[in-house]
This record gives C-alpha cells, structure tokens and sequence, in this order.
C-alpha cells in the first residue's frame, strides 16, 4: 500500500478528495495506487456510480453493500456501509441490507432492487422477463440501467480486494461495528 507521499501528483490530489469525503483514504485505493490509471480510472468510475443520479447515491452504495454480504467481503461491506451511512442511509437499512433485507425498512421498490441485485448475484439469467417486466413497471430506464449497473461492478471489486488480501480499512472497520 502507498501512502500519499509515495504517489505521484494526481494521486495525491485523489488521495486528499477520499480523505476529505470518506475521512480515510481506502486500502483499495492505497493498493491499487501501484498502478496509477488503473486508480484514476476505477475512481472516476465509482464516483460516476456511486454519486447520486437516477437513484440516490445512499441507495446504491446499499446495493454496493448486499452485493459484498453475498460475496463474504468484509473489506467491501465495511467500506460500502460506511459510504451508505455517509450518504443518508440508516443504521436500520444498513443492518437489514447485511441480513434480511425483506424485512427491512424498505418501499416495495427498494426491495425489488436488492432482490434484482440478489438474482444478479446467482446469475443473469434469473433476471428473466418475467422479473425484467416487474423492474419496468416501477424503474424507468436510467434507474434500471444504474441499478444493474451498480450490482453487477460489486460482483469485480470485492472480488478484487479480497484476491489482493487487502485488509479492511481501520476507520472502516470500526465504523461497520458502530464504533464511530
């Protein structure tokens, strides 16, 4: 892992803007920052989808968080529950993404999307007709198109932490176990 005074200037200026947002300069970051384009690239990415748009940025960090449960990945449902708080999501919602989301404190619509999400997770294909048709009946196209979007990048990235073996974050570690 690089810290900011190992990295070159457009990493540096990457570094500070995690660090005012999150209050921490992810491992991930830290990590992949030995490969300056591909850091630049996956921040300019994740921000873009991540940053509240035809769903609400709290929202898809959420989805970000069921994805990174299905996987096992404690460094991905850490950073991703700490954003979701960050953004507006509550305690309540973050809990119930990480367990049972059906019974969470969710519109119909939300629900839907974590279940989109879940089939995503099994496999493509269980987003039939049938489920697509429901998705339309409540999403326009944007949203459908972020939603999916959205589940289907947090099938790569925890896989490519945990691979990588980075280690949570400290901050986030604590703040995933309502210590902050």
């Amino acid at each position: 892992m690089l810290e900011r005074d190992q990295v070159a200037p457009e990493l540096a200026v990457l570094y500070d803007a995690l660090l005012k947002q999150r209050g921490v300069v992810p491992n991930m970051f830290k990590t992949v920052a030995n490969s300056p384009n591909l850091a630049l690239s996956f921040a300019a990415f994740l921000k873009q989808l991540l940053s509240d748009g035809a769903l609400p940025g709290w929202y898809k960090e959420l989805i970000a968080t069921r994805m990174s449960v299905l996987l096992d990945s404690a460094y991905a449902v850490a950073a991703h529950s700490l954003s979701a708080r960050q953004k507006g999501a509550s305690d309540q919602q973050i809990a119930a993404t990480k367990a049972d989301f059906e019974k969470g404190p969710f519109t119909e619509v939300e629900k839907l999307g974590l279940r989109c999400a879940d089939r995503l997770h099994h496999s493509s294909s269980d987003i039939d007709d049938d489920f697509y048709g429901k998705l339309k009946s409540v999403y326009n196209d944007q949203q459908i198109i972020e939603l999916i979007a959205t589940a289907a990048a947090f099938e790569c990235f925890p896989r490519f932490v945990d691979a990588l073996r980075i280690r949570p974050t400290p901050l986030l570690e604590k703040t995933s176990a309502g210590q902050l």
